[in-house]
């Protein structure tokens, strides 16, 4: 029988796995679904071929998570860098474009260029700093106070009603934004804002990769390390109750909070348990993946050398859309996210051709297909998109909530991302990676720090079961 057991196969689950298999403990990982990878999984979802991301495209943190650099990743895989990082389509053929170099991004941005660049070069100093303090429990004494005051006192203008006061055009705020709605929320927010400035910031520094092969280079490259640590893999296998694992010593479980309820039943405690079943879930996502003729056919210059694309307009154009969906409504013109992965991979796409991934939010649940208000939004911005567009497959919010059950309602974010969301993930602890029956750990994006494709709460939660359960320390992770 092996020492852990590790229920889901998401990158948070599999980064658990790479560390207690890397400690000398037997490790077998479950996973329901045929194939490994969770948020992590690349196919051909439209025709033979052509390689969709299921789930995440584009990875800020591969190159900056406390994980992913201690598993030395870039040496485990490709990662391709796109010139220009993203880029933000405006009415008039006009765009905002978010370069590596902080001063080029500033210097196109016209009359605020000085302001985005004393928003942003504090945080792009310090940026090492805010990673390490917003990749572990935000209850905890900062580790870097100075770094977290940084982002802190930019979190609180770009989160309030303040966040235009330091700008006089639309450029600027419109890129801020476009980065800040990956969050799915109202804007602005504190959260929101919070994570669009880090995210914002590692496009200044070593940029936002999209991996060679597609986001499932990342799921391999782990389990090909679990292997040779002599940890297995078992897909198709459903795990319904801690029963069926024992007698392990640790099970940690890459699930959302409503199904360890669920898995561990009467082994948790009746207040716990009704923490969980009650956990917030925010708005979701409508995917839409296409397949082109040609790339797509941007008006404003720079656009087609993005990795990523936030398509909405302008700031207020963004915060309608978001407002919107978090009123339950769909908008007519959503905010689009768009990545253009075969423009710096060829292997995703045949010769002439292209991929083109994208998704809206919507609101939980929702069965509606927003297929044509997504192509709608690209035409506005790429005159003659229709044109390129070979097929494309639509993938509702009800339709990505029966494809992974930990994206309850089809929130891939796996929790309502509001404060409260992030202080308590799912509970209000100083170390909710561990629950309250010994032995058991959730390591999913439920807990800290939350959504991503980071494997911290996966660190988190093995290294808390070395030193509980195995009195261990956490092992050396690197090639």
């Amino acid at each position: 029988m092996p020492d852990v057991a590790v229920v889901g196969s998401g990158p948070n689950g599999l980064a658990a796995a790479v560390v207690m298999a890397r400690a000398g403990l037997k490790v077998h990982v479950y996973e329901a679904a045929a194939e490994i990878g969770g948020g992590t999984r690349t196919s051909q979802v439209i025709e033979e071929g052509h390689w969709h991301d299921v789930c995440s495209a584009v990875h800020p943190m591969a190159l900056a998570s406390p994980f992913f650099k201690a598993f030395e990743l870039p040496r485990r895989i490709g990662l391709a860098l796109p010139k220009i990082q993203f880029g933000s389509p405006l009415d008039g053929a006009r765009s905002a474009l978010a370069y590596r170099s902080l001063d080029r991004t500033a210097d196109e941005l016209g009359r605020d260029g000085r302001a985005y660049r004393r928003l942003m070069a504090p945080l792009v100093r310090h940026l090492d700093g805010i990673v390490e303090t917003t990749s572990d429990q935000l209850l905890r004494i900062p580790s870097d106070p100075l770094s977290a005051a940084v982002l802190g006192i930019r979190t609180l203008e770009q989160g309030s009603p303040l966040w235009n006061l330091r700008f006089r055009r639309d450029l600027a705020p419109a890129l801020i934004s476009g980065v800040a709605a990956h969050a799915v929320g109202r804007l602005p927010s504190l959260a929101a804002a919070g994570a669009g400035l880090l995210l914002t910031a590692l496009a200044h520094g070593d940029g936002w990769p999209i991996p060679v092969g597609g986001s499932s280079a990342i799921a391999a490259a782990m389990v090909k390390d679990i292997e040779a640590h002599g940890g297995t893999i078992q897909p198709g296998f459903t795990v319904t109750s801690l029963a069926e694992l024992e007698p392990v010593k640790a099970v940690l479980l890459d699930v959302a909070p409503p199904a360890l309820a669920r898995i561990a039943g009467s082994r948790l405690p009746s207040s716990y348990r009704r923490s969980l079943e009650s956990y917030r879930f925010g708005s979701a996502a409508c995917k839409v993946d296409f397949i082109l003729s040609s790339p797509v056919p941007w008006a404003a210059p720079g656009l087609a050398d993005a990795g990523t694309v936030h398509v909405g307009g302008t700031r207020a154009e963004i915060a309608q859309a978001e407002h919107e969906v978090a009123e339950g409504r769909h908008p007519e013109r959503p905010y689009v996210l768009v990545s253009q992965p075969s423009s710096v991979d060829a292997s995703r796409a045949p010769a002439g051709k292209h991929i083109l991934w994208s998704y809206c939010h919507v609101p939980p649940g929702s069965a509606v297909d927003m297929g044509q208000s997504v192509i709608d939004q690209l035409e506005r911005f790429a005159p003659g998109f229709r044109d390129v567009v070979l097929q494309y497959k639509v993938t509702t919010a009800a339709q990505l909530a029966a494809y992974n059950e930990n994206y309850i309602g089809g929130d891939f974010s796996a929790g309502l991302l509001d404060v409260r969301g992030l202080l308590q993930r799912p509970v209000v602890s100083p170390a909710p990676w561990r629950t309250p029956s010994r032995g058991v750990y959730l390591c999913s994006s439920s807990t800290p720090p939350g959504p991503g494709v980071t494997g911290m709460p996966g660190f988190h939660a093995a290294k808390y079961a070395l030193k509980d359960i195995f009195g261990l320390g956490v092992p050396a992770l690197g090639i």
